[in-house]
């Protein structure tokens, strides 16, 4: 059905975010990357698109939010373990992102979440889907 997902996001810094997102350990696809968008690379048919925000003012007609005052989108990445978690969140706070949320054990999901350079909330998850039915 859908072959591919892009994530379109709205930076203030370009070159900051890069650093910052390198600092996490992702990667860049540099085939759909230059000055004014970076393409990250989450995973298997998985990017966000990091936009400067002139540029990303030319997709729409509508006025940017400001994601440090307003929630416009929360991206969910699942990882493989609970401790992969912590380690994500860890090195957002210190490559200069802030925790938005508390970790939260719900048994069968952890999760805890971090908010980026400009303000976009990422949301770190682990499932163990052998509890689901304890939920």
């Amino acid at each position: 059905m859908i072959k591919r997902i892009y994530v379109n996001l709205p930076v203030k810094n370009l070159k900051m975010t890069m650093e910052f997102f390198t600092n996490l350990g992702f990667a860049f696809d540099a085939n759909f990357s230059d000055e004014r968008a970076a393409c990250l690379i989450l995973g298997d048919n998985m990017y966000a698109m990091l936009l400067t925000e002139s540029f990303f003012q030319t997709f729409t007609q509508k006025r940017l939010a400001d994601a440090k005052q307003n929630t416009e989108v929360l991206v969910a990445l699942e990882v493989k373990s609970r401790e992969q978690v912590d380690e994500l969140v860890s090195k957002a706070v210190k490559a200069g992102g802030t925790i938005y949320r508390g970790p939260e054990d719900h048994g069968w999901m952890y999760n805890h979440c971090f908010a980026d350079l400009d303000g976009h909330q990422w949301e770190v998850l682990f499932t163990d889907e052998s509890k689901l039915s304890e939920k």
